[in-house]
């Protein structure tokens, strides 16, 4: 459990790394008046829409983890 905690934490103190856009949407982006608040919204989406999947993954893994549990406690 200790090391399943460890990378979920590790993963998650690694978000900074993901704010980053594709070339295309950063020139569009930084050619517009209000280009760096569009660039930081633009980044933030980027990592709302990284970080759900993980999250709602990380939900039915511990889940499962959980049920096995409860199971070997039984027998």
């Amino acid at each position: 459990m200790r090391k399943l905690l460890m990378l979920f934490l590790t993963l998650f103190l690694a978000v900074n790394s993901v704010y980053s856009q594709c070339a295309m949407c950063k020139a569009n982006i930084t050619n517009s008046e209000e280009g760096a608040q569009l660039a930081a919204g633009i980044n933030d989406g980027i990592v709302y829409l990284l970080v759900v999947p993980y999250l709602i993954f990380a939900g039915f893994a511990l889940a499962i983890y959980v049920s096995a549990k409860r199971k070997n406690r039984q027998f």
